[in-house]
């Protein structure tokens, strides 16, 4: 038996970093279903609502975050690098604000009416948040190399879709948009939510470095 295996047969199992994990994971997806029923509704008071009910979750994100660093300050033995889990906790969190940016510019420059490319990027934000969720939850066991290496296969693939729909209705916004406000506001929101994608292909880029390093 390797050294790493021995050592790993008598390490108790990590009760403390997963379960952290696993919320945070669960806590995209939430964000992003009320991201997409924010952008498909047209009643202004009730995409306050869910503007709030974003940041709140947004809060409780950096709160799951948050409790993951003191875990690293108070336990010598973790379940792979310490490194690897700051990276990791970090791009969770990264996700998460620019969902919540996303949300925020909606109510901040008053957007009426959601484009087309918006719902399509807030639908592909489910998507990839339910991907990074999946790998995350499959971490656990670090032998689920398979079920882990095609959630991030999927993770990226959603994200080329996202990038292919930003460069159109960005190209779009300046063929077709004649008020440079629109533009402007339409612009900055379709690459909050872009970027929200690309952050979850850094979580899928964490998680096979720490693949590499421990499977």
């Amino acid at each position: 038996m390797a050294l790493g295996n021995i050592f790993n047969f008598f390490v108790p199992k990590d009760k403390k970093f997963f379960p952290l994990f696993e919320q945070a994971g669960s806590n995209l997806i939430e964000m992003a279903k009320v991201l997409n029923e924010s952008v498909n509704t047209t009643d202004s008071q009730l995409r306050k609502t869910l503007t709030k009910k974003i940041e709140d979750l947004e809060h409780r994100g950096d709160d799951i975050t948050h409790q993951i660093h003191l875990e690293l300050g108070k336990n010598f033995i973790t379940p792979f690098d310490r490194e690897d889990i700051h990276s990791l906790a970090s791009s969770l969190d990264d996700v998460a604000d620019y969902i919540h940016g996303a949300s925020n510019r909606m109510d901040l420059y008053k957007v009426e009416t959601p484009t087309q490319a918006m719902k399509e990027l807030a639908e592909l934000l489910i998507e990839a948040t339910e991907h990074v969720a999946k790998a995350v939850y499959e971490l656990k066991d670090i032998k689920n190399v398979r079920n882990i290496t095609d959630s991030c296969v999927r993770i990226n693939s959603v994200e080329n879709k996202a990038d292919y729909i930003f460069e159109k209705a960005v190209a779009e916004l300046f063929e077709f948009e004649k008020d440079a406000i629109i533009l402007i506001k339409h612009k900055e929101i379709l690459s909050s939510m872009e970027t929200a994608t690309d952050k979850c292909e850094d979580v899928s880029n964490v998680l096979e470095s720490i693949l590499v390093k421990n499977a």
